[in-house]
């Protein structure tokens, strides 16, 4: 851990990225083992991976958003909201011109413009949608840090990377295995899998910059990568996990989430 305090934070940033990235794969790579996984369990998963995106997006993005504005503005609330406001309208914007599938959905309520992309391509178009706000919060998070230079802020940004990673690996299995059940082969199946995160360095990257650029921006930021991560979970992540009626397990799987992520934020924070 310290040598990793005492790195370039850029360089944090393409190593936490390459580990979520990683984590994705994994979870894309159990097609080459299992035949099968059920669905209880990928409901259980996406639910989790909902829990820790909403704990995230109030403790590593959303609070430290608010504390600097505390610091900086008068009107404490107003970066913080505009922020929210429009990262979750940004989001809807791509919801609704990039085509994609819902994962547990069928072809005939694909979302975006019109295309004859087949289901795979349209599946990890979604789960890239997904990404791309958790890449940005990654990027956004350490940019921060960078900027404070405080030990507290590197380490909440690293606790950030490890929950985002924790929850890609049902984001990997639920890409793979409806690619696996139509037809591919295990390889491609996997390789489609790991490729649905390729984004999120590319985002975390960008956010970073973004923020070296121009310190002015950081309360803005910040709250508009939470108000991304929220608006994928409400409408993307929650009915997925929730299209089978295990509602009750993805449920617990949220809590469980959100207990996890908020340990990790206040433990390391």
């Amino acid at each position: 851990m310290k040598f990793l305090l005492k790195l370039n934070p850029l360089y944090l940033v393409i190593i936490s990225t390459l580990f979520t990235w990683g984590v994705t794969a994994l979870g894309a790579l159990t097609v080459l083992f299992l035949k099968k996984i059920k669905q209880k369990f990928l409901d259980l998963m996406l639910g989790f991976a909902s829990g820790v995106m909403l704990a995230a997006s109030y403790w590593s993005l959303l609070e430290p958003s608010i504390e600097i504005s505390k610091r900086n503005y008068q009107l404490i609330w107003l970066p913080p909201t505009i922020g929210f406001l429009l990262g979750a309208f940004i989001l809807r914007l791509f919801d609704l011109i990039l085509p994609h599938l819902h994962i547990n959905y069928p072809i005939t309520e694909k979302e975006g413009i019109k295309t004859k992309f087949t289901s795979t391509t349209l599946l990890i178009l979604a789960i890239t949608l997904h990404n791309i706000p958790e890449g940005l919060a990654i990027g956004v998070s350490f940019g921060s840090a960078s900027i404070s230079m405080k030990q507290s802020d590197i380490l909440s940004s690293i606790a950030l990377s490890i929950g985002i990673g924790l929850q890609n690996f049902p984001e990997g299995i639920a890409v793979a295995y409806p690619i696996r059940r139509s037809g591919k082969s295990r390889f491609l199946s996997f390789f489609y899998g790991q490729l649905s995160a390729i984004v999120e360095p590319i985002a975390a990257i960008l956010g970073f910059l973004t923020l070296k650029i121009s310190e002015i921006l950081l309360p803005y930021a910040l709250s508009f990568a939470a108000g991304a991560m929220i608006y994928v979970v409400i409408e993307e992540v929650i009915p997925e996990a929730e299209r089978n009626k295990n509602t009750d397990i993805a449920t617990i799987g949220a809590i469980i989430g959100f207990v996890c992520m908020m340990i990790l934020d206040i433990s390391f924070g």
